[in-house]
């Protein structure tokens, strides 16, 4: 298949929609893509190209594409999701249940849910229905109380297919939830910025409604317990994930484990440093937890979940794999582009941010390949930017370069999943808003398109288009983006156009 593309001398703006003039290239793009497909596989002419009025072209490049064979093969769960503990603090995890919400995840599914994030290690279980009548005070379930009674009894409903409790929450009740959310959105950040983090509490209700959104929606959830829970000598005290794996084994769920959450930044948030190796021995006891569960015996163990690869980073990890590189089915790190603080929109174009990417990919690689060679590996959690996104920038067109662009990289060097920070409510890196609706941004919808042409459940259009331009062209492009980084302008621009012009649009009932 050959492709030709013109290359325009504008540069993207941060507003969601890409200029006006590149309409046509959408519609060239479109018209090409049908007629190579329609034509002869034996046949590797060029097709003529029109000049477009009105269009100043640059370069002309022509991408020859062979189809026959693929170089990766990725888990069908490779573009994957991350839920921040952050919402049991504000709120929103009482309203997982939403219709709209869930079928909007479900658009995206097969994929993985990790519930994690910064304050996984100040997260604590207990095993009360509603803490607020047993202590007289707030709890998680607390806010609300006189809507949450005439909820359950009329509006949650049991789906035909799966016995899903599914919500149609009235609203005035997401109305009083977001002017709740607004106040504790102000908490958080400067909890953030102080870098002090006020413990959470995991209430077994809140875990039921955590779990009936991920099997509702069909996610496979991964679990990110408290790895900062620690006894005198420093060795992880496991209480109160005890208590949790006893009663989630109660209520048979289905939920793959992971212990803490950036490991190389505990000496800062908690004033206690852990090595690799002594959180290697962490994770052999929390396999030594699992294995007498009968649900859990065989459950996947993920780790280490560390930052950015630098010396002392990669040491931790060095030390973890030597002591328990055997342990965990995949070992995961995080990735960040840019700090959220400083950013500005030019940032999302230069080459040299990019190829960050690919340095960190190498150093993972070679400390697992020396103890555990083939050992998969996952990038769980990767944003833009960091400090919770910024407005205008991480939500929005220019952002979906760097997205594009992490997809591409990572199928092309055989990471096996990528885990999207987050579906819903953080800062501005989030998929969903707190209307429940989907940002348009080139970003989400990337992974949307991908997730739904064969699946269709409340999202309508034909997307099969889309789709193939789409998923071809997150992998082709990688190897031609040091010399033309302008081409992931045109393919995104087209395809979001295309979306317009093809008149689809998501419908989340």
């Amino acid at each position: 298949m050959r492709v030709l593309c013109a290359f325009p001398e504008a540069m993207p703006s941060s507003n969601s929609r890409p200029p006006a003039c590149l309409t046509p290239v959408a519609l060239f793009l479109a018209l090409l893509l049908h007629l190579s497909l329609s034509s002869q596989a034996g046949d590797r002419r060029p097709l003529p190209v029109d000049r477009v009025p009105g269009l100043k072209e640059k370069t002309l490049i022509l991408l020859d594409v062979s189809t026959k064979n693929p170089v990766r093969t990725v888990n069908e769960n490779f573009l994957s999701l991350q839920l921040d503990p952050s919402i049991i603090h504000d709120g929103w995890l009482d309203f997982l249940s939403s219709k709209r919400l869930v079928t909007l995840a479900r658009g995206l599914s097969p994929a993985f849910l990790r519930f994690g994030g910064k304050r996984t290690d100040f997260l604590q279980f207990q095993n009360l229905r509603n803490p607020a009548k047993s202590r007289g005070g707030p709890g998680p379930d607390y806010y609300l109380k006189n809507y949450e009674d005439d909820i359950v009894r009329s509006d949650v409903a049991l789906d035909k297919q799966k016995g899903c409790k599914i919500a149609q929450h009235p609203d005035v009740m997401l109305e009083l939830q977001r002017e709740k959310a607004a106040q504790m959105h102000l908490v958080l950040l400067k909890e953030q910025f102080s870098n002090t983090y006020s413990n959470l509490i995991l209430t077994a209700r809140s875990l039921d409604k955590l779990y009936n959104f991920a099997d509702c929606s069909g996610l496979h959830l991964i679990f990110a317990l408290n790895a900062l829970c620690r006894n005198p000598n420093n060795s992880w005290n496991s209480s109160s994930a005890l208590s949790l794996l006893k009663y989630s084994a109660s209520k048979k769920y289905n939920i793959s484990w992971e212990l803490g959450n950036e490991p190389n930044n505990y000496r800062t948030m908690h004033g206690r440093a852990v090595n690799g190796s002594q959180l290697g021995k962490d994770y052999i006891q929390l396999k030594s937890l699992l294995q007498p569960i009968r649900i859990y015996s065989r459950a996947s163990l993920y780790g280490p979940n560390i930052g950015r690869p630098r010396k002392n980073v990669i040491a931790l990890l060095d030390g973890f794999m030597k002591v328990a590189g055997s342990t965990v089915d995949a070992v995961t790190w995080q990735h960040c582009y840019i700090d959220g603080r400083v950013v500005k929109v030019m940032d999302f174009l230069k080459t040299r941010l990019l190829d960050t990417l690919s340095d960190q990919i190498r150093k993972i690689q070679k400390v697992v390949n020396t103890y555990t060679p083939g050992k998969k590996i996952w990038l769980e959690g990767v944003v833009t930017t960091s400090a919770g996104g910024t407005n205008n920038l991480s939500d929005s067109y220019a952002a979906g370069f760097l997205w594009l662009n992490t997809l591409g990289m990572l199928a092309n060097q055989g990471i096996d999943v990528v885990i999207r920070h987050s579906f819903f409510d953080h800062g501005y890196n989030h998929l969903v808003d707190q209307n429940f609706n989907p940002l348009p941004m080139p970003s989400g919808y990337k992974g949307m398109l991908t997730s739904c042409a064969g699946n269709g459940d409340g999202l309508h259009g034909s997307y099969a288009v889309i789709l193939l331009l789409t998923d071809l062209l997150s992998i082709i492009l990688p190897g031609y983006l040091l010399r033309c980084i302008r081409c992931y302008q045109v393919v995104l621009a087209s395809c979001w156009y295309l979306l317009l012009s093809m008149g689809i649009t998501v419908a989340p009932y």
